[in-house]
């Protein structure tokens, strides 16, 4: 009868410590796991650098995401959300750089993990997408914090957390100049412009 307790006894305690042990990992920010049978028909994915979303305060523009330089993301209202697809290739992409997936994971921070996804682009790279819109950076955005792409065309955003248009003007330089003589604004007629 003894032993038999010992016996149990060792076992509650190994069970604990065992739970101890999966409880104790300290893991500062979530991790998206792309899916395997996301990658199937993609390019082999080599582990590399992992974009590190962040959620940061931009001054006239609130809490908005920012890659792992703090670097201002933008969403482009050309591209869409159903079905999540990127527009932006070519010159476009030169000045609005897509925030690509480089490894197997995402790690972010200050945006809920069921935000965060990927979308193939024409190349077969994977590009972040946040609530479904691909993200982009701008090649005039040079400091972290900076956001002189809010607004652009009234086709370019920063991205909120939420996956939303942030509210807000961008940096005064970068502020389109009143005409001097206004024009009545109409609709174009083709939408297949470039529009960056």
């Amino acid at each position: 009868m003894k032993g038999a307790r010992v016996g149990v006894l060792t076992a509650i305690a190994g069970l604990g410590l065992l739970g101890l042990t999966a409880c104790s990992g300290d893991n500062p920010a979530p991790r998206v796991q792309i899916p395997q049978a996301q990658q199937q028909d993609e390019l082999p994915i080599e582990d590399g650098p992992k974009p590190n979303l962040v959620a940061a305060e931009v001054s006239s523009l609130g809490k908005v995401m920012a890659n792992q330089a703090g670097m201002t993301l933008y969403m482009f209202t050309k591209d869409t959300a159903q079905p999540s697809v990127s527009n932006c290739y070519d010159a476009c992409s030169t000045q609005w750089k897509p925030l690509l997936a480089e490894g197997k994971e995402i790690t972010f921070t200050g945006v809920p993990q069921n935000m965060v996804g990927t979308t193939k682009r024409k190349d077969g790279t994977r590009q972040i997408t946040i609530n479904k819109w691909p993200v982009y950076t701008y090649a005039k955005d040079l400091a972290p914090g900076d956001a002189n792409g809010q607004g652009m065309n009234s086709q370019w955003y920063a991205v909120t957390p939420e996956g939303k248009k942030a509210q807000g003007l961008a940096t005064e330089a970068e502020q389109p100049q009143p005409q001097q003589q206004p024009k009545p604004q109409q609709a174009p007629a083709d939408d297949s412009g470039s529009g960056y």
